[in-house]
């Protein structure tokens, strides 16, 4: 019989509020990124990297929040389809 994903609901709570602070983060250094962009195109100085490159940096962080909030989704289905299950 092939083993359980998770051990037990509690593993699922955890592996859920993870990944979904992990997304929330990188969405907010993404935001980071794009403000910090656009101060610096407003002022016309160069804050550590070129504007476009931090415009680059939002996009990409932005993008990369994606992939834990899907694995975030995928937990959460695991566990109402286990709650589901357990109501059976």
């Amino acid at each position: 019989m092939a083993e359980r994903p998770f051990k037990d609901r509690e593993e699922v709570k955890k592996e859920i509020r993870f990944w979904f602070i992990v997304s929330v983060f990188l969405e907010c250094l993404g935001f980071l990124s794009a403000l910090i962009g656009i101060i610096a195109d407003a002022l016309d100085k160069t804050l550590g990297l070129e504007t476009m490159s931090w415009f680059l940096l939002a996009i990409f962080l932005s993008i990369s929040a994606a992939a834990p909030l899907v694995k975030s989704t995928a937990a959460k289905s695991l566990y109402g389809i286990e709650s589901e299950s357990k109501n059976k």
